[in-house]
């Protein structure tokens, strides 16, 4: 997919935020956001209980399950403190991000912001987006072409194993996010680290102490595994089978934001489910706007878009994981043929 040509650079962007800024939807939204951090400690305060009263049973699964849910609308909320949607300030914003990332479900904060913020500046940028490079999978037939040994077999299927990869990411946040404390590479790192690992004592103490080990450890793979599910499904429709930036595009900011990201329709439950990255197009141009906000946002960008001729991409959430797996087929399309033509080479 090729993005279209820019029009009147810089001062398209300029001319949308006027409107968005008169519209009073760049004010902070903190009543909506203390009702929310009080829904998911409550919930997650439920959870524990519920995880002592259920004791060493096989039920203990099921809050496994729910607590994945927990996990990641906790996520949400550190998403939009990173983002400084949540308070005005940028401590209270950082604090909450910190207890909210590495405290309550052991995911680094520093080390996520610093990842996060690459991605907003250049989305889907080849080079420069990090959640373009990733070891695993491949987005264009050249980074699939460089692929070695057991990614380059992934690749070659990745469209099938899209989805239980995502069983391991959650395992993998922790583990990157930690290491990344370890080796000092984020700001704050000592206090990174006494809250990784408070999480990870309370945590562990938590689950063996109630269950047996057979039980604690399904819990742990239940519960993880969901996480990194529900984590990677609310992201993957975001940007993945867009447009892929490379070196030199002439793309002005609002034009890039735009044309890389895709909406998913829905209504007040596909807000609260995808945590409000179903507005990712307004999430991207307007990263400060407050969760609430942007539903409102996209009335104002989307008719933007249409006066000035700018592809404005929404779908429904299961046809944009089609995009994504047609994307990823598409992308390990030439790795197929090489394996398919090799046997053949060799009779």
């Amino acid at each position: 997919m090729t993005p279209e040509a820019p029009s009147r650079r810089g001062s398209d962007f300029a001319e949308l935020s006027r409107e968005v800024k008169q519209a009073g939807l760049l004010d902070r939204r903190i009543p909506f956001y203390l009702w929310r951090l009080g829904g998911v400690l409550a919930a997650l305060a439920a959870t524990g209980v519920a995880l002592v009263l259920i004791g060493d049973s096989w039920w203990q699964l099921a809050v496994a399950a729910v607590l994945a849910v927990v996990f990641t609308q906790i996520a949400f909320l550190g998403h939009d403190a990173g983002h400084r949607q949540v308070f005005a300030g940028k401590r209270a914003n950082e604090t909450t991000g910190l207890l909210l990332g590495n405290l309550l479900i052991g995911v680094g904060y520093g080390w996520w912001m610093g990842k996060h913020s690459r991605h907003h500046a250049n989305p889907n940028h080849e080079d420069e987006d990090p959640d373009v490079d990733i070891a695993v999978l491949a987005f264009s037939a050249e980074q699939a072409q460089r692929k070695r040994g057991f990614f380059r077999f992934v690749v070659r299927n990745q469209a099938w194993l899209f989805f239980p990869l995502l069983l391991l990411e959650g395992f993998s946040l922790h583990a990157i996010s930690t290491a990344a404390a370890v080796r000092r590479s984020v700001r704050g790192w000592r206090l990174e680290l006494v809250l990784l690992a408070v999480h990870v004592v309370g945590y562990l103490t938590a689950v063996f102490l109630v269950m047996s080990p057979l039980k604690a450890v399904a819990f742990i793979a239940v519960h993880q595994g969901l996480f990194g599910v529900y984590m990677g499904c609310s992201f993957a429709p975001n940007h993945k089978g867009m447009p892929v930036l490379s070196a030199g595009h002439q793309l002005d900011f609002l034009r890039k934001q735009v044309l890389t990201s895709r909406n998913v329709t829905g209504n007040w439950f596909t807000d609260v489910l995808l945590g409000g990255l179903n507005y990712q197009i307004e999430h991207h141009l307007f990263p400060s706007m407050p969760r609430p906000n942007l539903r409102r946002a996209q009335v104002i960008v989307r008719d933007f878009c249409a006066r000035h001729a700018i592809s404005y991409a929404e779908c429904g959430l299961f046809t944009s994981y089609g995009h994504v797996l047609r994307h990823l087929h598409e992308a390990g399309a030439e790795l197929r043929g090489a394996a398919a033509l090799a046997p053949a080479a060799s009779k």
